[in-house]
């Protein structure tokens, strides 16, 4: 009887666990509360808690060869689910107010120097220069992009490096605030702008078969990401094909957002996210997110001092990719200074370009290396 005992609990995983594995159930723990709690994007942040407590309860053996979520990783790691992302992103996103105030472009563009600085401090600290390049995307925010150039580059690092971009793009109201506070003004944060001119529907269609073309031209390393973007937009404004666009903006999101989030936690399981290098790559990555919000706001301090205070400088901070998250950010922060202020249209504009942006970027690094 005692040896049956003892075999039971020899079985358990509660014979085996180990203290790191008990620091990163915590961990998911807090992520778990702050998305049902908080509300901090449940979308992204439950998926990818639960699938970080789930691969470190020991015995579960959810990521061995043969488990689950070995499987379902396979799109992750080989790079298919992030372009399948930007098709349902593109299928979600209006360019209207890109469009209609192409200014925002060079918002969207120095929202990514984070990304560079981020990947010079990488080489200082001895990573290799794809290393760097992994390591230096997430400073755009944006999961789909940093785990394809990963996938590329890196995949040793593909791990720490999504569940580092995922956490950060979740985590936008929380980073974000203190950053743009710091950088502006009382005045600058209560500036009203104007309502954005009205965006046709030619101009729509035609706008994502331009960017496809010259970027992929130009870039044809950023093909996978730009393409799928470009050809989403183009299903939604064509408004020929209403069933594919519901598809893509609902059923399909959702499906790839619950596997990716779930893999993308599984990766964090407590021999590989526990390291001095994890941790860094962690660090180095919010530097490069900060920075990029910053840049976004200088920028964006720039052209409110160019326009005699017709821009409102908060907007430069959603240059990063975070789509919507970001946006919603400056829009909150300037109805609390201004309650009659409606700042998420004006926006969305350096945000879409964040996202263009960001896989621009990548497309340089995949040049590069």
């Amino acid at each position: 009887m005692l040896n049956m005992l003892q075999d039971f609990w020899s079985s358990t995983g509660f014979s085996a666990i180990t203290y790191k594995e008990f620091i990163m159930i915590i961990i998911s723990f807090i992520f778990l509360y702050l998305a049902i709690k908080k509300g901090y994007e449940p979308y992204l942040l439950i998926p990818i808690s639960f699938g970080m407590l789930l691969v470190n309860l020991p015995k579960a053996d959810l990521m061995s060869d043969n488990g689950l979520l070995h499987y379902l990783y396979m799109g992750t790691k080989l790079g298919i689910y992030p372009p399948l992302i930007f098709l349902c992103v593109g299928a979600s996103t209006d360019f209207g107010p890109l469009i209609a105030n192409p200014k925002c472009i060079l918002l969207g563009a120095a929202a990514q120097f984070g990304i560079f600085f981020a990947f010079i401090g990488a080489i200082l600290l001895g990573f290799t220069g794809p290393e760097a390049a992994s390591i230096g995307i997430i400073g755009g925010a944006d999961g789909p992009t940093a785990i394809y150039l990963t996938s590329q580059l890196a995949k040793d690092l593909l791990g720490p490096i999504a569940l580092a971009a995922y956490s950060y793009m979740a985590l936008v109201p929380i980073i974000q605030p203190p950053i743009i506070r710091l950088l502006t003004t009382k005045e600058e944060r209560m500036v009203k702008m104007e309502q954005l001119r009205p965006v046709s529907k030619t101009e729509k269609v035609v706008f994502p078969i331009i960017v496809a073309v010259f970027t992929i031209l130009l870039l044809p390393s950023a093909a996978p990401l730009i393409g799928m973007l470009m050809f989403g937009n183009l299903i939604k404004e064509s408004g020929m094909v209403p069933k594919l666009v519901e598809t893509a903006q609902n059923s399909m999101m959702y499906m790839i957002t619950i596997i990716l989030g779930l893999t993308v936690g599984a990766k964090a399981d407590a021999d590989t996210f526990l390291t001095v290098q994890t941790l860094g790559i962690v660090a180095l990555g919010l530097t490069a997110f900060s920075i990029g919000t910053a840049c976004g706001v200088i920028f964006g301090k720039i052209m409110y001092k160019l326009t005699k205070g017709k821009i409102n400088p908060m907007i430069g901070a959603a240059g990063v990719s975070a789509v919507p998250m970001s946006a919603r950010v400056v829009q909150k922060m300037g109805a609390e200074e201004n309650p009659s202020n409606f700042l998420l249209m004006h926006a969305m504009g350096p945000n879409v370009a964040g996202v263009i942006g960001s896989a621009v970027a990548a497309g340089i690094l995949l040049n590069m290396f």
